[in-house]
């Protein structure tokens, strides 16, 4: 019993995940190519908190596949797997660091937590940007840095809002606290 997941979590998963994805369409601006700017990522940090980092590693997993399923803006299995599954369940690592508090510290350490998932995310996009769309760089741009600005035109905006509605619900202890219902 000690290594499964219990019912409640798996549920906290399903819903989060479906949270997660309902929101993925709600987008405060898309990219010409692929990307966007919306809340998706706040339900899948939310489990990881509540629930732990396994729980969120999951819902970030399940999240990535069911995207690249309902959207499938991708050319190459490898760039599928770079910007979907893999980019997406970097962002349940938030549960190891990312924990309720109403200090200052507190908020700056989830920030830090927030800004380092998020920069994995950032990793994954880029390497499938420069992998397989280096090519399509402005003559006399480096490949790299093209992913890189490519990538952070809608990371860093979705970052900024991901952690101020983080940080606003971090007010809230008892979004974080996990009841079960005996």
């Amino acid at each position: 019993m000690k290594n499964r997941i219990r019912l409640t979590t798996l549920v906290e998963i399903a819903i989060s995940v479906a949270l997660a994805v309902a929101l993925s369409y709600l987008k405060f601006f898309r990219m010409p190519q692929g990307g966007s700017v919306s809340l998706q990522m706040v339900p899948i940090v939310v489990l990881a908190v509540r629930c732990g980092t396994i729980p969120g590693l999951i819902g970030g997993l399940l999240f990535g596949i069911i995207r690249m399923m309902l959207s499938p803006d991708f050319y190459y299995p490898l760039q599928a797997l770079l910007d979907y599954p893999i980019a997406f369940t970097t962002i349940g690592l938030a549960g190891i660091w990312v924990r309720y508090g109403k200090d200052k510290i507190d908020y700056l350490r989830n920030g830090l937590a927030l800004v380092f998932v998020f920069g994995l995310r950032f990793i994954s996009h880029v390497i499938a940007g420069k992998l397989f769309f280096g090519q399509y760089a402005p003559e006399g741009m480096n490949e790299w840095w093209y992913a890189i600005t490519y990538n952070a035109a809608h990371l860093v905006p979705e970052l900024v809002v991901t952690l101020i509605v983080i940080m606003i619900l971090m007010t809230r202890r008892e979004i974080f606290e996990q009841k079960l219902i005996r």
